[in-house]
Protein backbone atom coordinates (compact mmCIF):
# COMPACT_ATOMS: atom_id res chain seq x y z
CA UNK A 1 0.00 0.00 0.00
CA UNK A 2 1.23 3.38 -0.84
CA UNK A 3 0.60 6.26 1.15
CA UNK A 4 1.28 8.61 -2.01
CA UNK A 5 -1.40 11.37 -2.80
CA UNK A 6 -3.28 10.59 -6.23
CA UNK A 7 -2.52 12.70 -9.77
CA UNK A 8 -4.73 16.20 -8.85
CA UNK A 9 -4.99 16.44 -12.83
CA UNK A 10 -6.56 12.46 -13.56
CA UNK A 11 -6.98 11.39 -9.71
CA UNK A 12 -4.45 8.09 -11.16
CA UNK A 13 -3.34 6.32 -8.26
CA UNK A 14 -0.86 5.28 -9.66
CA UNK A 15 1.84 8.18 -9.19
CA UNK A 16 5.67 8.33 -7.71
CA UNK A 17 7.61 10.30 -6.24
CA UNK A 18 11.21 11.84 -8.24
CA UNK A 19 13.22 13.27 -5.67
CA UNK A 20 11.16 16.50 -4.06
CA UNK A 21 8.39 16.39 -6.88
CA UNK A 22 5.34 13.24 -7.45
CA UNK A 23 5.20 12.34 -10.82
CA UNK A 24 1.97 10.68 -12.78
CA UNK A 25 2.91 8.13 -15.46
CA UNK A 26 -0.63 7.94 -16.72
CA UNK A 27 -0.80 12.02 -17.56
CA UNK A 28 2.58 12.68 -17.18
CA UNK A 29 1.51 15.53 -14.59
CA UNK A 30 4.39 16.50 -12.55
CA UNK A 31 3.55 18.32 -9.21
CA UNK A 32 5.15 19.53 -5.41
CA UNK A 33 3.04 18.56 -2.91
CA UNK A 34 4.28 21.64 -0.31
CA UNK A 35 4.35 24.12 -3.08
CA UNK A 36 0.60 23.00 -4.40
CA UNK A 37 -2.09 25.62 -3.73
CA UNK A 38 -4.84 23.92 -1.62
CA UNK A 39 -8.08 25.00 -3.47
CA UNK A 40 -6.77 28.82 -4.21
CA UNK A 41 -9.83 30.90 -4.72
CA UNK A 42 -9.39 32.46 -8.23
CA UNK A 43 -9.42 36.61 -7.94
CA UNK A 44 -12.07 37.77 -10.83
CA UNK A 45 -11.68 41.61 -11.55
CA UNK A 46 -14.11 43.92 -13.76
CA UNK A 47 -12.88 45.97 -16.36
CA UNK A 48 -11.51 48.77 -14.41
CA UNK A 49 -9.82 46.57 -12.11
CA UNK A 50 -12.15 46.13 -8.82
CA UNK A 51 -12.58 42.29 -7.38
CA UNK A 52 -15.86 40.79 -8.13
CA UNK A 53 -17.32 38.73 -5.36
CA UNK A 54 -20.97 36.36 -5.96
CA UNK A 55 -23.82 38.53 -5.03
CA UNK A 56 -22.54 41.99 -6.44
CA UNK A 57 -24.32 44.12 -8.59
CA UNK A 58 -22.27 44.78 -12.02
CA UNK A 59 -22.95 47.18 -15.25
CA UNK A 60 -22.62 45.72 -18.74
CA UNK A 61 -19.87 48.31 -20.70
CA UNK A 62 -20.60 47.13 -23.92
CA UNK A 63 -23.33 46.24 -26.34
CA UNK A 64 -23.17 42.28 -26.36
CA UNK A 65 -25.01 40.44 -29.11
CA UNK A 66 -26.71 36.95 -27.62
CA UNK A 67 -25.51 33.95 -29.33
CA UNK A 68 -28.54 32.17 -31.21
CA UNK A 69 -30.52 35.12 -31.11
CA UNK A 70 -31.64 38.80 -32.46
CA UNK A 71 -31.62 40.36 -28.57
CA UNK A 72 -28.64 42.17 -27.51
CA UNK A 73 -27.82 43.35 -23.74
CA UNK A 74 -27.52 47.15 -24.01
CA UNK A 75 -24.76 49.24 -22.88
CA UNK A 76 -25.69 50.38 -18.99
CA UNK A 77 -27.87 47.19 -18.12
CA UNK A 78 -27.56 46.35 -14.49
CA UNK A 79 -27.36 43.03 -13.25
CA UNK A 80 -28.02 42.15 -9.84
CA UNK A 81 -26.75 38.64 -7.94
CA UNK A 82 -23.87 37.67 -10.25
CA UNK A 83 -22.37 34.29 -9.31
CA UNK A 84 -18.40 33.40 -10.23
CA UNK A 85 -17.77 30.48 -11.99
CA UNK A 86 -14.43 29.56 -13.59
CA UNK A 87 -14.62 28.99 -17.49
CA UNK A 88 -14.03 31.73 -19.73
CA UNK A 89 -17.34 33.26 -19.44
CA UNK A 90 -16.96 33.78 -15.47
CA UNK A 91 -19.81 35.53 -14.74
CA UNK A 92 -23.49 33.39 -14.65
CA UNK A 93 -26.50 35.61 -14.14
CA UNK A 94 -30.13 36.64 -14.94
CA UNK A 95 -31.22 39.57 -17.05
CA UNK A 96 -34.75 41.17 -17.29
CA UNK A 97 -36.21 39.82 -20.40
CA UNK A 98 -33.50 37.98 -21.63
CA UNK A 99 -32.65 35.27 -18.86
CA UNK A 100 -29.78 32.99 -17.77
CA UNK A 101 -26.40 33.87 -19.34
CA UNK A 102 -23.06 33.81 -19.18
CA UNK A 103 -20.97 37.02 -19.31
CA UNK A 104 -16.78 37.96 -19.49
CA UNK A 105 -16.04 39.97 -16.61
CA UNK A 106 -13.85 42.25 -19.13
CA UNK A 107 -17.30 43.63 -20.27
CA UNK A 108 -18.74 44.58 -16.90
CA UNK A 109 -17.66 46.96 -14.29
CA UNK A 110 -18.77 46.96 -10.79
CA UNK A 111 -22.05 48.60 -9.96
Amino acid sequence: MSNLPACPQCKSEYTYQDGAMYVCPECAHEWNEQAAPSEEARVIKDANGNVLQDGDSVTVIKDLKVKGSSLVVKVGTKVKNIRLVDGDHDIDCKIDGIGSMSLKSEFVKKA
